[in-house]
């Protein structure tokens, strides 16, 4: 921590000071000066303290939300390959890449998807899908 010599010159002439500092670690320091003698200083108060987030053992946590691995319907699991759970995250980044792989996107609207027999099953029979809309369909397959 570095003080300015205008901070040490006030203490020194005696005239009544307070400093405070705050960092990113949430962290202050409180320098309070009574008037003095240029003789002798005496500080008052200093206080310290110091919050930090306790480090884990692990350093990692479990997943939560979409990121936590769900089981997912048959249809799911038939379009997956058979995996029984998967987090959302996977489970849509897989379902993009079977639409770009298979060349489903509309040619003249690339955020409309041509649904063919396989995403059909997934996608509750509809013929063309938003792809705002992907995520919403697939929320059923996902079980509790």
């Amino acid at each position: 921590m570095a003080i300015s010599l205008g901070v040490f010159s006030s203490f020194l002439t005696g005239e009544a000071t307070s400093l405070a500092k705050s960092s990113s670690s949430s962290s202050s320091v409180r320098l309070i000066a009574a008037p003095l003698a240029p003789s002798h200083i005496s500080l008052r108060t200093v206080t310290c303290a110091a919050a930090s987030k306790p480090a884990t053992a692990t350093g990692k946590r479990e997943p939560r939300g979409i990121m936590k691995p769900r089981r997912v319907s048959p249809e799911m699991q038939a379009f997956l390959g058979g995996v029984p759970e998967i987090p959302r995250t996977q489970a849509l980044k897989q379902i993009w890449a079977y639409i770009k792989q298979h060349n489903l996107q509309d040619p003249e609207n690339k955020k409309i998807v041509v649904c063919d027999e396989k995403l059909k099953n997934i996608f509750a029979g509809r013929e063309r899908v938003g792809f705002l809309e992907i995520a919403g369909l697939i929320n059923p397959h996902f079980l509790k």
